[in-house]
């Protein structure tokens, strides 16, 4: 099947070789000609990967007229840009594409879910499904072919099924899924409690610390997803636990890494004023403030995370008061 991923980033790079390395048809789509160059012609992706060598079938361009003939079109950009990506996509296909998201977190103007965002741009003769892909997934590991399991989660069985054989080899397993709801809220949260395991870790606190962030992380991640309807089970998977556990304990996160940088300096204005990066779990903090409020849910965690970028608390005071919470019940 013929697809485009658009977005040359880590993610899009690394799983547009993927689909190179199955001997698919596959296009990958970036606006920085010189990143497109680099990859076309040196088979490096220097911006994100200096010392990988990609694929050498794996072939970029800058032409977003790429997507016309395209069956899957896979969307690699930040959740900020998801909305204006998809409407661009709807203005160029005539036919119903398979839509694959992985983008994280919440659009910024409607608190929606990503694969709401995406139905609501596009017309519904033009998308087949919104396929989200979902998991405990570093590009950084998996442009390296290190073995990795994620999911494919879809309202629609049929192409989620057709996503998982599309991308599935010896190095990447895909498990299909079809609880959105719960998948996306939790592969959203769990960039907030990232930063929070950022900043223990660069507080100084170490793996105690960190097993009781990441465990009473995901009872928050679980009273969240339950309340807008994602099913319990859900949250002791790959979209859930695994999602959560890989993302609070490595430095290839961006959120660990913002979070880290805030908890060295026990400050966070400093790193608001000099973050390049795109850093999901910051617009996610306050939009799960913003919910969490709204429906009465119990989310200390993220809200001290909350307090911490959005009211200026200092961090170590936000791991004291969580040390200090009424006693109770862990149950």
């Amino acid at each position: 099947m013929k697809t485009a991923v658009i977005g040359s980033g880590s993610w899009g790079t690394a799983l547009a070789q993927v689909l190179a390395d199955n001997n698919q048809d596959v296009i990958l789509y970036g606006i920085d000609e010189n990143q497109v160059k680099d990859i076309n012609e040196n088979h490096k992706n220097s911006v994100f990967f200096p010392e990988t060598d990609l694929n050498p079938d794996l072939k970029a361009t800058s032409d977003l007229n790429a997507v016309k003939d395209a069956e899957i079109i896979l969307l690699a950009v930040p959740s900020i840009a998801i909305g204006s990506v998809a409407k661009q996509i709807n203005d160029l296909v005539d036919h119903p594409v398979i839509v694959v998201n992985v983008a994280k977190g919440f659009h910024p103007e409607t608190n929606e879910r990503m694969s709401v965002a995406i139905r609501r741009v596009m017309d519904p003769e033009k998308l087949s499904s919104v396929v989200s892909l979902i998991g405990p997934s570093h590009a950084e590991e998996v442009v390296e072919r290190q073995l990795t399991s994620i999911d494919a989660v879809s309202q629609k069985e049929e192409d989620a099924k057709t996503v998982q054989n599309l991308f599935s080899n010896d190095y990447l397993r895909i498990y299909t899924g079809d609880d959105e709801i719960g998948s996306e809220l939790g592969a959203a949260v769990k960039n907030v409690m990232a930063i929070a395991s950022g900043i223990i870790a660069g507080l100084g606190y170490k793996d105690n610390t960190r097993a009781a962030l990441i465990t009473r992380g995901l009872q928050e991640m679980i009273r969240f997803g339950m309340e807008f309807g994602g099913r319990p089970q859900t949250f002791i998977g790959l979209t859930g636990v695994g999602d959560l556990i890989v993302t609070c304990s490595s430095e290839n996160s961006r959120n660990f890494q913002a979070g880290y940088t805030i908890g060295k300096e026990n400050d966070v204005k400093h790193f608001l004023e000099t973050n390049k990066k795109t850093t999901e779990g910051i617009r996610t903090a306050k939009i799960v403030h913003e919910l969490a409020a709204e429906k009465g849910i119990d989310m200390p965690i993220c809200e001290e995370v909350y307090q911490i970028l959005y009211e200026g608390k200092e961090p170590a005071l936000c791991a004291n008061d969580l040390m200090l919470r009424d006693l109770k019940r862990e149950f």
